[in-house]
């Protein structure tokens, strides 16, 4: 584990007099930023020796609840642990009246304990070195999708999309529309400018299958790199639609009849020397492309809660809607949940379409990379491509359900040895409860099904 230098925040401040406040935030389990608004005189400290930040702040729900059988509570006595800031994360959030800066920490090994067990970072840092250390160094970028809403709802309480530059409101999918793409510039100038000011790599944008919805494409490098710029660029989409009078959301399926929104998680192995592994005139990769595809496929049930981690994720999976159903994959092909894109040879990567824009994106990239490592220890074969349709031709379908996933990863044997028992331990606990308090929840939809013909 590798924090930051001193140096690093004394030459921050020192270029950015005017900063006043700093954010300090922690990525739980869930994906939810957590931590405390620190004043300027207070940041060198904590590159020298640390933040103190409660057990408990790794085991919430996503509601913010404690779970008690975490052992993260009563049973360590809410104990204080150490987090310490990553380097290169502390920037400068130009959208805050107040001169703001904010700075990513994670759990320390040791002063962390017993915290640091559940740090999704450190899981992620666990699964990237035992690849390593067999010569495998992985590859990754993200494509998130995303809904920009109007910060007020509509006459019945739910949301809507935002307005656009005309004070219309979209209605019509427009897939690839330039005009959508038109009418959110002044969004999309600040977020981007946002992403430059921040070191975060983002691309193409796209005005994607549903009204309001888009998605931006962050640039492939390192594993770990990636994830952390993905976690910072969610954060980012949602404060600089909020600058601009709209809420972004991530939440995999927001209206039942418009399209999901997904995390494509693209994927490829380097040799020490940064060549491409899956690298190929072949459409179809190398054999080792193919038994990484394997060793996704063998552990997708498996790992398919960190993947869709929350009850509304598996509203995502419909038929025809380019969300995957089923455990296949194929070239070039997107009706199949891991696609093995075009391009140039040494472009060969695969891209793994089954992420919801809800999961947690160090949580998902582990969980992918732990079942490559798996294909290529175990030379595990996936069998012959889909070719044309792959939601007709699917004859194991993905589970539509939350709690068949929960257990499926609390049963799991791999899981357990790929991932760790005492992660699994809190992370279970935490969806246990969620689940319970979920399934315990009434509302409009009971009401509207049940209350008079029950």
């Amino acid at each position: 584990m590798k924090f930051a230098a001193l140096d690093e925040a004394r030459d921050f401040l020192a270029a950015h007099p005017d900063i006043d406040m700093i954010e300090l935030f922690i990525l739980d389990a869930n994906g939810v930023p957590r931590g405390k608004l620190l004043h300027r005189e207070e940041l060198l400290a904590v590159y020298e020796s640390g933040r103190p930040l409660p057990s408990t702040i790794l085991g919430l729900t996503l509601n913010g609840d404690d779970v008690e059988n975490s052992g993260l509570v009563w049973d360590v006595g809410d104990i204080d642990c150490r987090a310490y800031p990553l380097a290169g994360s502390l920037v400068r959030l130009p959208w805050r009246q107040i001169p703001t800066a904010a700075v990513q920490v994670s759990m320390h090994p040791q002063e962390g304990l017993p915290a640091s067990i559940a740090d999704p970072r450190h899981l992620l840092i666990k699964v990237i070195d035992s690849l390593k250390a067999e010569g495998y160094h992985p590859v990754m970028a993200c494509e998130l999708e995303f809904y920009l809403l109007d910060a007020k709802r509509d006459g019945n309480g739910r949301p809507q999309p935002a307005l656009d530059a005309d004070g219309g409101r979209p209605r019509s999918t427009q897939v690839y529309g330039l005009r959508e793409l038109e009418q959110i510039e002044p969004f999309l100038a600040d977020l981007y400018a946002a992403c430059k000011l921040q070191g975060i790599p983002a691309r193409t944008a796209i005005s994607e299958y549903a009204p309001g919805q888009v998605e931006i494409t962050l640039e492939h490098g390192d594993a770990l790199e990636a994830m952390d710029q993905a976690v910072r660029y969610k954060r980012l989409v949602k404060a600089v639609a909020h600058k601009h009078g709209m809420q972004a959301t991530f939440m995999a399926k927001p209206f039942d009849h418009l399209a999901g929104t997904g995390m494509h998680m693209h994927v490829s192995i380097a040799d020490p020397a940064g060549r491409n592994l899956f690298a190929s005139e072949d459409p179809a990769g190398t054999p080792l492309l193919r038994q990484a595809v394997g060793g996704m496929l063998a552990s997708l049930l498996e790992s398919l809660l960190l993947f869709c981690p929350n009850a509304n994720s598996y509203r995502r999976f419909q038929a025809n809607s380019y969300a995957p159903l089923a455990p296949t994959w194929g070239v070039d092909n997107r009706t199949v949940s891991l696609r093995v894109p075009g391009g140039p040879a040494n472009s060969r990567h695969i891209e793994h379409r089954i992420c919801g824009a809800d999961a947690n994106p160090y949580l998902a990239a582990a969980a992918i990379l732990a079942g490559v490592h798996r294909g290529l220890r175990e030379h595990l074969d996936p069998g012959d491509p889909v070719q044309g349709n792959g939601y007709a031709q699917a004859t194991e379908l993905l589970p539509t359900d939350w709690l068949t996933s929960l257990i499926a990863l609390e049963q799991s044997a791999w899981a357990r040895d790929a991932l760790g028992s005492e992660f699994l331990g809190v992370y279970l606990a935490v969806k246990r409860a969620e689940y319970r308090q979920f399934m315990a929840e009434v509302g409009e939809q009971d009401w509207r099904w049940y209350l008079t013909q029950a």
